[in-house]
């Protein structure tokens, strides 16, 4: 059984790694954001949008990065507790 010390490096852990996906996440927003903005103010909607590659790139960074840190957290819970099991003998 873990200890109460342990089990708090572990909420800590993981409360760090979910503000870094939501620090990300404003970052993303806000520069995009002006990316946006600067493509309208000097070229106007009637333009090429390319902001929208850096946009498309960088997503698929946050995807990634929400993946890791939120969806899949279930995940790596579920799969740990097969393998401790296993590793004791308790489990195929």
């Amino acid at each position: 059984m873990d200890s109460d010390q342990q089990i708090w490096l572990k909420a800590r852990k993981r409360a760090e790694e979910k503000a870094g996906f939501f620090v990300h996440l404003g970052i993303y927003l806000a520069v995009n954001t002006f990316l946006g903005i600067l493509w309208w103010t000097t070229t106007g909607p009637f333009s090429y949008p390319w902001f929208v590659i850096p946009m498309a790139g960088w997503g698929i960074g946050v995807v990634g990065h929400f993946v890791s840190v939120l969806a899949g957290e279930s995940y790596i819970d579920r799969t740990a507790q097969r393998e401790y099991a296993r590793l004791r003998g308790q489990g195929p």
